[in-house]
């Protein structure tokens, strides 16, 4: 007699549920947030600092963000950004230090393939979708406000 698919898929996931380790979810949600945090208190220390020294706040926000990024790239470079990612998970991805570490892993993972082939044309493997989907759905966002625009139709 066949066993039941309910029955057999049941069983697995009771198996599945034994083997896989329970998340400490409240942990993993509280080191994302002050990590998360203390990037952004370092961007906003820095932002301080350029404003404090008459650079205004467009120049200023432009020179947090490549201070960042810098920095990022040269923690991932150290290999240490990865430990820290692992340690605060979103709360180390989702400021712009990630991004910078998705470019800056692949570049150098595939450096032995050359410059080229390698660095440049592997370097957008992980952040080339967030690019194309955020550009087009900008240009997307960008014709449907010029075209309410254009109709004196108020969205904001």
């Amino acid at each position: 007699m066949k066993n039941n698919p309910l029955e057999s898929s049941k069983e697995y996931q009771n198996y599945v549920n034994k083997k896989s380790p329970n998340s400490p979810i409240l942990k993993n949600c509280f080191n994302a947030f002050w990590v998360g945090g203390l990037i952004c208190s370092i961007g906003q220390i820095i932002l301080n600092i350029c404003k404090s020294r008459g650079l205004d706040t467009q120049i200023s926000g432009t020179i947090v963000s490549i201070i960042l990024i810098g920095i990022s790239a040269f923690l991932t470079g150290l290999n240490l950004f990865n430990k820290i990612g692992k340690f605060a998970g979103a709360g180390s991805l989702v400021p712009i230090t990630g991004f910078a570490n998705s470019i800056v892993s692949p570049a150098m993972e595939f450096k032995s393939e050359g410059y080229v082939m390698g660095v440049g044309g592997k370097m957008f493997t992980i952040a080339g979708p967030v690019l194309v989907f955020g550009i087009s759905a900008s240009i997307i966002v960008g014709i449907i406000y010029l075209i309410f625009n254009t109709q004196s139709i108020t969205l904001v």
